[in-house]
């Protein structure tokens, strides 16, 4: 969606998708303005709770079914698993989603590494999709004036034009770019806490060719899953740099982490936004 800075101020119900990585501050924004009658779509949360919840708690039964104190416990019924996803608590998402590599070190095998990867690709293109309707419930049932769509970090992974033109119908697409500064502290805490990411099946299996041949391993399962995932965070947040500049460029605005900082609140998010769009307008 492209407005003028006016269109944008008169704009009655306000609907924005934030785009960028993880740790640029999307969701400390959405939860800010969470408190100011804006409905909060957390994405990574309704694809933990509506898509990914059957096979996330499969795949928690199935680690319990290899104790057998727990095993007879869930055969007879005696006892229930249930995930205990929040906004703040998305862990039982990236569990499923899983690390590459040596079983013994808690890693994956391919085949079921990628298996999870395209299960998630799904979800989120789901969720995606499902943007409109809950606008409308936003609005319509829970009585919000406004809507924040805080999308997950791997929307500019999907290659899906038709989700993207969902969005860009029906909302306000603001790409948070981080400043180079920003960027090397979100490499290096990728570095001290590698946690699972989504990666497109055509550039894990570059990448993976590449990190075998430099680590000089032969197989899959000789990898340390948490040194793949430090190797391969930089190289993943540069090739997505480009496609979340080529989504903002077609589809909607960039700020910065810089200026993102200036949103303390509701009306300084808001000067901050008709800003952007009279300077790229």
């Amino acid at each position: 969606m492209k407005l003028s800075a006016r269109e944008f101020k008169a704009w009655e119900h306000k609907s924005i998708t934030l785009l960028g990585m993880s740790g640029v501050g999307k969701t400390r924004l959405a939860m800010r303005l969470r408190r100011k009658n804006w409905f909060h779509f957390a994405g990574d949360y309704r694809i933990g709770t509506r898509y990914l919840d059957e096979p996330i708690l499969d795949n928690i039964k199935q680690q319990a079914m290899q104790i057998p104190f727990l095993q007879e416990l869930l055969r007879s019924d005696s006892i229930f698993i249930r995930n205990n996803i929040t906004v703040d608590n998305l862990a039982p998402v990236s569990s499923f989603l899983g690390k590459l590599g040596n079983p013994e070190r808690g890693g994956l095998p391919l085949d079921e590494f990628k298996r999870r990867q395209a299960l998630h690709r799904e979800a989120e293109v789901a969720t995606m999709r499902d943007v409109p309707e809950f606008i409308r419930k936003a609005h319509d049932i829970y009585g919000y004036r406004h809507f924040v769509n805080d999308a997950g970090g791997s929307l500019c992974e999907l290659d899906d034009p038709a989700v993207m033109k969902i969005l860009a119908d029906h909302t306000l697409v603001l790409y948070i770019k981080a400043t180079d500064q920003d960027e090397q502290d979100l490499i290096k805490r990728a570095e001290d806490d590698p946690k699972p990411l989504y990666y497109r099946e055509a550039f894990l299996e570059e990448q993976l060719a590449a990190y075998l041949k430099e680590r000089s391993l032969s197989f899959v399962a000789q990898i340390d899953p948490d040194d793949f995932v430090r190797w391969m965070f930089p190289r993943l947040f540069r090739t997505r740099v480009p496609r979340y500049e080529a989504i903002a460029r077609e589809h909607g605005y960039t700020l910065s982490t810089d200026e993102l900082k200036e949103a303390r609140d509701e009306a300084s998010f808001l000067r901050l936004v008709e800003r952007v769009l009279e300077r790229q307008s």
